[in-house]
């Protein structure tokens, strides 16, 4: 059965970072995270609220298949998540807070799935790029365990391999077509369910 998210594709900064200066830009090359949180239509419009983040793209992660497209990433095949890659002016945001942002948009209680969308290529996942994004990934996790919030979290905490890009009419999808992204969105449960599971904290 195909899933709402597949479904809304048939029927076809606060709005993204503001930039440093030029200068300012070449000085200091941004620093870049791998997540993956359910729709990355969705998870990507979520990072683009934060300042300090440059731009998000939308893709696929996890995955064995090179240069793989949605329809077969789509068939929970090919080991991919869908994924965002966020790059982020280190000196305005850290990858810590990142980490908290990104939990905090996510339901970590759900094993191969996020809200209405069910499958391994929907998984949340943190693939880490370097050992201190492991170590800091690790950390938040246990955490988040200790804290004892939720009995048991199922988000995946693995190495980064390659990031392949999505297909053009999936980057900025919710600016493209707000419409359909709203209904989406709406549609799926998703922000109840994280207002559900994270209160005022998100």
């Amino acid at each position: 059965m195909k899933t709402l998210h597949g479904l809304m594709l048939l029927s076809c900064s606060f709005f993204g970072a503001q930039s440093l200066p030029a200068a300012e830009v070449s000085s200091t090359p941004p620093a870049s995270a791998l997540f993956a949180g359910g729709c990355f239509w969705c998870i990507e419009a979520d990072f683009e609220k934060l300042d300090g983040v440059l731009a998000v793209e939308s893709g696929y992660s996890g995955g064995t298949l090179a240069n793989p497209t949605y329809e077969q990433v789509g068939q929970g095949g090919t080991g991919h998540a869908e994924a965002v890659r966020v790059s982020y002016d280190s000196r305005r945001i850290s990858y810590q807070q990142l980490l908290d942002y990104f939990w905090r948009h996510i339901d970590p209680t759900v094993k191969d799935g996020q809200f209405c969308d069910i499958g391994s290529q929907y998984r949340s996942a943190i693939f880490y790029q370097n050992e201190t994004e492991r170590k800091l990934a690790l950390a938040s996790k246990e955490a988040l365990e200790k804290s004892g919030r939720f009995p048991r979290i199922h988000t995946e905490i693995a190495a980064a391999g390659a990031f392949y890009l999505a297909e053009e009419y999936h980057q900025d999808y919710y600016k493209k077509n707000p419409i359909r992204y709203k209904f989406y969105r709406s549609s799926c449960g998703r922000d109840a369910r994280v207002n559900s599971l994270w209160g005022g904290a998100h």
